[in-house]
């Protein structure tokens, strides 16, 4: 696979190190990992826009295009896609870089399904979308 170059409209939202601790028996990194820090980055980016906490409730196309080895730099970029009365969608990439190269290659990508709630655990209503001033997009959906 070509190296490709990262979307500018998206947001960086995690970047970490992939450790030895976190491999499978092959000793790549171990998939489950992987999903659980897109997951972290899509729920930040979910939890900013909901001005609160949100649950996941579904992922959506995940696949695994390349490996991810230990010590590559992994960086997850979230875009809302879609927001509802109650519940976002943000599309997770995530890019690596295998020092000490400075391209980046896409690994994998999925579609994050996320569900604002209240001190109640039950779903609560998204609020106005942010004004940019806060340093965060904003989703004019």
């Amino acid at each position: 696979m070509a190296d490709e170059q990262i979307s500018p409209t998206a947001t960086l939202s995690l970047r970490t190190i992939a450790m030895p601790a976190d491999t499978n028996p092959a000793g790549q990194i171990f998939g489950g990992w992987l999903m659980s820090q897109m997951d972290l980055a899509g729920a930040d980016h979910a939890n900013f826009r909901a001005d609160g906490p949100v649950v996941t409730v579904a992922v959506d196309g995940m696949v695994f295009h390349e490996p991810v080895l230990v010590g590559d730099e992994v960086s997850c970029f979230t875009e809302i896609v879609r927001t509802g009365r109650t519940s976002l969608s943000i599309a997770v990439e995530v890019w690596i870089r295998r020092r000490p190269s400075r391209t980046f290659l896409k690994v994998t990508s999925a579609l994050f399904h996320f569900v604002a709630v209240g001190p109640d655990r039950r779903p609560r209503p998204l609020p106005p979308p942010r004004d940019e001033a806060d340093g965060q997009p904003v989703d004019r959906r």
